[in-house]
């Protein structure tokens, strides 16, 4: 088919008999059926997850790698006719610097013999949240409201547990670092001292772990993750 903004035959991802589907039905139909079959959110922190999403992550990655590209060839990489309307996605605003620094990071240990073996797809553990005391199992844990203050539930294994020992002996594990955003309590949890930390332990007492209990139930007390935080790059000179 003819891609309208180079004028070249190109091979559409999301297509219907020699037509494009509209980005409308790509957005509320096709991605949200995609997730649901994948046993995804349909959102995150972020928003609802849409193909200009994707388009939009990638673009900021490039720019944003090791090794990045330039705006210039960002934009031939976008389509886009002027560097202004790429600029969107390699200035960091304000107000994106100012969520950002309420980001903090955590490593995450991948099993890809689990990913390879088809063990994951079978619902087995295959990403662990390094809590600096024990591991984390839930895939969403960037959405658990107990990430800073582990209620320990079943998803929970111990550092110190013959589980979490095995688990670090592992010969095929991948170390890789996840983003983090931070709630404003959560930030100010850890910046403004223990009261702001019992505060926030409390008010997390009554709410369910991702496992069902709440840790009022489970009866363990909870123990702050105070998780390094991302180091934030204006810009580019």
């Amino acid at each position: 088919m003819l891609d309208r903004k180079t004028g070249e035959q190109v091979d559409f991802l999301f297509a219907h008999r020699a037509k494009r589907l509209a980005n409308t039905y790509i957005n509320t139909a096709v991605i949200p059926s995609l997730c649901r079959k994948a046993g995804v959110p349909t959102a995150d922190v972020r928003g609802n997850i849409t193909s200009h999403r994707a388009r939009s992550t990638i673009a900021s990655q490039l720019y944003n790698a090791k090794e990045p590209m330039t705006l210039f060839e960002l934009q031939a990489w976008l389509g886009h006719r002027s560097p202004e309307a790429t600029q969107h996605y390699a200035k960091i605003t304000p107000n994106t610097l100012a969520r950002e620094r309420n980001v903090r990071t955590i490593e995450v240990l991948v099993d890809r013999d689990a990913v390879t073996s088809g063990a994951a797809a079978s619902g087995e553990p295959w990403q662990y949240y390094d809590l600096g005391h024990g591991f984390c199992t839930y895939t969403f844990f960037e959405q658990c409201p107990h990430r800073m203050a582990c209620a320990r539930c079943d998803f929970y294994t111990p550092k110190g547990s013959s589980k979490g020992q095995l688990m670090e002996a592992k010969d095929n594990l991948q170390r890789m670092l996840a983003s983090v955003p931070l709630s404003d309590e959560e930030r100010a949890a850890v910046d403004d001292g223990q009261a702001a930390l019992d505060q926030l332990l409390e008010r997390l007492a009554d709410i369910p772990a991702p496992a069902g209990a709440t840790p009022r139930e489970i009866g363990v007390p909870a123990t702050a993750t105070l998780l390094p935080i991302v180091a934030v790059n204006q810009g580019k000179g």
